[in-house]
C-alpha cells in the first residue's frame, strides 16, 4: 500500500513511520510522498534523507482553501496513494476534500478525544486540570478532531507536568500506536460502523 504523509513541522511521527514501516521489507507499505505546507518543515529533511519524494504546497499560491486542497489531491493521485496520514499537519481540510477521501485520512491527536480537540490539546488538558490525558488516532471528517476513533491510549498527568513533559510522554504512545494503526488499515482490519471503529481479529479476513 502506498501512503502520503502530510506534515507541517518537525515530523517525529513521520520518522516513526519511516523507521517502523517504510524501511521494513516485511511490511508491504511504502511512504510514496511527504507533502508539506511549510517549506522549512524538518519533516521534509527527514523524508529526503530517506529518499522519499517531497512536495511543498503553499496556501498563498491558491485563490482559496478548496483550490489548495485540490492541489494536494493532485499530488496524492499522482503518487497513487491509498491512505493519507497526517503527522503534525496544521491545516483543516475543506468538506469536498474530506468527502473525496472519506475514511482514507488518518490523524493523530495528543489528547483523549472528544475532549480537548484543536491545535493545543496538551495545553488545554493541563489548564483544565485533568488527571489523565493521552493520544487518539482517528479518521478525519468535516469537523475538527471529530471523526471516528481508531485507537486510544491513556497517559497519567503528573502533578509537576508542564506542556513539554506531558507531550513527551504522550509521544511515546503516539510512536507505538500510529504505525500499528496504519498496518491495520493496510491489512483491511479496520471496519467502520457509523461513528464506531472495530478492529478485526488477526485471523479475520473479511
Amino acid at each position: 500500500m502506498r501512503i502520503a504523509v502530510l506534515a507541517s513541522g518537525s515530523g517525529t511521527n513521520l520518522q516513526t513511520l519511516i523507521d517502523q514501516i517504510h524501511r521494513d521489507p516485511t511490511i508491504d507499505i511504502q511512504i510514496a510522498v511527504v507533502i508539506s505546507d511549510n517549506p522549512q518543515a524538518y519533516a521534509l529533511t527527514r523524508a529526503r534523507e530517506s529518499d522519499i519524494p517531497t512536495e511543498v504546497i503553499l496556501t498563498e499560491d491558491y485563490a482559496d482553501r478548496v483550490q489548495f486542497d485540490e492541489a494536494i489531491a493532485e499530488q496524492i493521485e499522482r503518487y497513487r496513494c491509498e491512505l493519507i496520514v497526517l503527522a503534525g499537519y496544521m491545516k483543516v481540510f475543506q468538506p469536498p476534500f474530506v468527502r473525496r477521501y472519506r475514511y482514507r485520512i488518518m490523524n493523530i491527536h495528543p489528547a483523549l478525544l472528544p475532549a480537548f480537540p484543536g491545535a493545543h490539546g496538551v495545553r488545554d488538558a493541563l489548564e483544565y486540570g485533568v488527571k489523565v490525558s493521552g493520544v487518539t488516532i482517528h479518521f478525519v471528517d468535516e469537523g475538527v478532531d471529530t471523526g471516528p476513533i481508531i485507537m486510544q491510549a491513556a497517559v497519567p498527568v503528573m502533578p509537576d507536568d508542564d506542556e513539554t513533559s506531558l507531550h513527551a510522554r504522550i509521544q511515546v504512545h503516539e510512536h507505538r500506536l500510529y504505525p500499528k494503526a496504519v498496518e491495520l488499515y493496510a491489512a483491511g482490519k479496520i471496519k467502520i460502523e457509523g461513528q464506531r471503529v472495530r478492529i478485526l481479529d488477526d485471523d479475520t479476513t473479511s
